[in-house]
């Protein structure tokens, strides 16, 4: 890694777990930069800084939930409070799903849409300002292979990460002549406990681990090559196995793309 991310103030949420504790950690172990962990959840959000090896003076802990997203104005600026600035805020908190379209009951889909959406798109506003202030910045976000082609047991999640696509292209080019760039990343399968505490169709957590999930690929390998794209200030990177091959299909051959995913094992 090089030295892009030195001496940067990064917000990453979601860090309690998975890619955004991966992510801690190799912004911790490869660069000297500062960072804000937030998450629901605060006790595991000091057990990642302090295993890590974070020191104090290179992070802060602050609590948010996406779900509350009118509350987004004030945790930017308890953010701001913390070092000043944010140089980078990584959109990397989220919930999935494991259901199928009409057995879930719509509460369930709004739901879906005030995390993975307006929680997003809320917390990138109350900071942008911020940006803009300080002459420019980087917004990453975490959306998926939903994000760009639909699949059963995903419909409300795939639908929340079509939005951000769309939302986070029209800033990309609203912001650029203030200096910030807008990088979407794509995972597909990546090993997190994200089919653990996906919804089901009323809102109970599956409480399992997909096969495909398991077998993905490695948060650590993943929050490299995340990092990576970060840096070379990609717009869109799709990052994962096999299913990335999803994405050109959807481009080149949506037919067939429409073919294999009526049969692709899912779960």
């Amino acid at each position: 890694m090089s030295s892009y991310f030195d001496n940067k103030v990064i917000w990453i949420t979601g860090a309690s777990s998975g890619i955004g504790e991966a992510l801690v950690k190799e912004l911790t172990l490869n660069t000297n930069a500062k960072i804000i962990l937030s998450s629901r959840k605060e006790e595991q959000l000091y057990a990642v800084a302090e295993n890590t090896g974070l020191t104090h003076s290179r992070y802060a802990v602050l609590p948010l939930d996406l779900a509350h997203y009118k509350s987004m104005p004030d945790m930017a600026g308890k953010a701001i409070e913390k070092f000043g600035k944010i140089d980078i805020l990584i959109n990397n908190a989220g919930l999935s799903q494991r259901s199928l379209a009409m057995e879930t009951d719509i509460e369930i889909d709004k739901h879906l849409m005030e995390v993975d959406y307006l929680g997003t798109v809320a917390l990138t506003k109350a900071v942008v300002p911020y940006m803009i202030r300080n002459g420019g910045g980087q917004i990453a976000v975490v959306s998926s292979l939903m994000g760009i082609f639909g699949a059963p047991m995903r419909s409300g999640y795939a639908a929340a990460k079509h939005a951000l696509h769309g939302f986070f292209d029209a800033l990309r080019a609203e912001l650029y002549s203030q200096n910030i760039l807008v990088t979407i990343i794509c995972p597909g399968f990546i090993q997190t406990n994200i089919s653990i505490h996906a919804l089901t169709g009323d809102g109970s957590l599956q409480g399992t681990m997909d096969d495909a999930t398991e077998k993905g690929m490695p948060a650590d390998v993943f929050a490299k090559k995340m990092l990576y794209a970060i840096e070379k200030k990609k717009n869109q990177k799709a990052i994962g196995g096999k299913e990335v091959m999803g994405v050109y299909l959807k481009r080149f051959f949506p037919a067939l793309l429409a073919k294999v995913i009526r049969k692709a094992k899912v779960v």
